[in-house]
C-alpha cells in the first residue's frame, strides 16, 4: 500500500471515530434528540455541574444545561435542565426534583420523581418544585458529634460500673450498715422481728378503724340518734359532695337568683328545709329557658366552726338542688353545687347566702381537681 492510500487510511478512520465521539456524546447530552427544558430552584447545589445526568425514576432522561447564581443574596440558585420528550408524560407539575449522589463520593445528579395523574401538564421552560440536597460534609459533622456524645456516655457507664463494684466489695466485706445486715444474721432477725410486729400492729389499726365506722353508721340508724340527723336535714355526708364542683364557671352568668338562707331553712344550724316555696322562681326559669349549667351556691356567716358550716352549706346545697329537680322539668346533671363554708365580709349576725347562678349555653364546667380556696 502506497504511502499516500495509509495517510487517506489514516484520515478516513480518525474522522470516524470523531464523529462516532460527536454523536455519542451529543446523545449523551440529548444534541440531537427532540428534548424540552426544565428549571429547579435550590438554596444549595451541593457540587452539581453543568452536563450532569438528569433521571426520571432512576432511568437517565436528560441533563443539566446549566447552573445559574441568583442576582441576590436571599434567592436561589436556578438549575436548567434538558429533558427528553419521552419523560413529558409523567412528569407533571407536582412532580420534586432532588439532587442526589451516586454512593458517598460519587457525581451529582438530578432526580425527578413521577408526577401524580391528576397532576397538571408542566409547559416547556416552566419550573417544578425542588427539596434540599443531602450534604455529605454535614453528616459527617453530626456523626462526629454523635460518636463524641457516645463516647463521653461510655465513659460514664464505666465510672458508674466502678462505683458499683466498690459498693458490692463494701457490702461482701460486711462495711457499713447494709453490710453488717447481710452478712449479720442477728441484725436480720431482729429488723424482721420488728417488720412482723409493725404488721400486726398496722393490721389492728385497720380493724379498728372499720368496726369504728361500722359502729357510726349503727348509730344513725339506731332510733335513739335518728331524730337528731333527721333535724339536721341530711343523714349521712357521703353524698354531698355527688354533684358539687370545685369552683364557679369563668362565664358571665346568665341569671342569679340571691335568698336567705333564714327563709329556706329552719334553723341557722341545720339543712331542714322550710318554705321551699320560695324557689319557684328560680326553678320555672330553668325549666323554660335554655342554658348550659346552673350552680347552686350557699355561704354561712363567719361565726362558727369552719369544718362544721362546710359541711352545712353542702348540705343546703344539696337540699336546694334535689327540691329543684324534682319539681322542675330540666336536665339534672345541668344542676351543680358548690358549698363554700365561711364567706369573708358576710355579717356574723346573717346566716349566710343562697344564690342559684345560671350560665349560658356553651359553658364549661370547671374540673373537679381545683383547689377550693380559689372559689371563696
Amino acid at each position: 500500500m502506497s504511502r499516500a492510500a495509509r495517510l487517506g487510511a489514516f484520515i478516513i478512520a480518525a474522522l470516524t471515530i470523531l464523529v462516532s465521539g460527536i454523536f455519542i456524546i451529543g446523545g449523551r447530552q440529548y444534541l440531537f434528540s427532540s428534548t424540552y427544558r426544565l428549571s429547579a430552584q435550590f438554596a444549595s447545589v451541593a457540587g452539581l455541574d453543568s452536563g450532569a445526568e438528569v433521571r426520571v425514576g432512576g432511568v437517565l432522561s436528560g441533563s443539566v444545561r446549566g447552573v445559574e447564581l441568583p442576582n441576590k443574596p436571599t434567592d436561589k440558585i436556578t438549575v436548567w435542565m434538558d429533558l427528553d420528550k419521552s419523560s413529558h408524560k409523567i412528569i407533571k407539575q407536582d412532580s420534586i426534583a432532588t439532587i442526589e449522589t451516586e454512593g458517598l463520593l460519587g457525581n451529582q445528579y438530578v432526580a425527578i420523581s413521577f408526577g401524580s395523574a391528576i397532576g397538571a401538564n408542566v409547559a416547556d421552560g416552566g419550573a417544578i418544585a425542588s427539596e434540599p440536597p443531602l450534604e455529605i460534609s454535614a453528616l459527617i459533622k453530626k456523626t462526629d458529634r454523635i460518636l463524641d456524645s457516645s463516647q463521653e456516655a461510655i465513659k460514664n457507664v464505666t465510672l458508674a460500673t466502678a462505683n458499683l463494684r466498690s459498693i458490692s466489695t463494701k457490702i461482701d466485706d460486711g462495711q457499713g450498715t447494709v453490710g453488717e445486715l447481710i452478712n449479720d444474721k442477728k441484725i436480720y432477725t431482729r429488723v424482721d422481728q420488728t417488720t412482723s410486729g409493725l404488721g400486726e400492729m398496722v393490721i389492728k389499726a385497720q380493724t379498728g378503724v372499720t368496726d369504728f365506722q361500722e359502729n357510726m353508721e349503727a348509730l344513725k340508724k339506731n332510733f335513739l340518734l335518728r331524730g337528731y340527723y333527721k333535724n339536721r336535714g341530711y343523714e349521712d355526708s357521703s353524698g354531698l359532695a355527688k354533684n358539687e364542683i370545685r369552683n364557679l364557671p369563668q362565664a358571665e352568668p346568665l341569671k342569679t337568683f340571691t335568698y336567705e338562707p333564714r327563709s329556706l331553712f329552719d334553723k341557722v344550724d341545720t339543712a331542714k328545709p322550710k318554705n321551699q316555696k320560695s324557689l319557684r322562681a328560680a326553678g320555672q326559669f330553668l325549666a323554660d329557658n335554655e342554658f348550659g349549667v346552673a350552680v347552686v351556691v350557699v355561704s354561712t356567716s363567719m361565726a362558727g366552726d369552719t369544718e362544721k358550716d362546710l359541711e352545712l352549706t353542702q348540705a343546703r346545697a344539696m337540699v336546694v338542688r334535689d327540691y329543684l329537680v324534682d319539681n322542675f322539668g330540666f336536665a339534672d346533671e345541668e344542676l351543680k353545687t358548690l358549698g363554700v363554708g365561711k364567706k369573708n365580709g358576710a355579717n356574723e349576725a346573717s346566716w349566710g347566702t343562697v344564690e342559684i347562678i345560671v350560665y349560658p349555653p356553651g359553658t364549661d364546667v370547671p374540673a373537679n381537681d381545683q383547689s377550693i380556696a380559689n372559689r371563696q
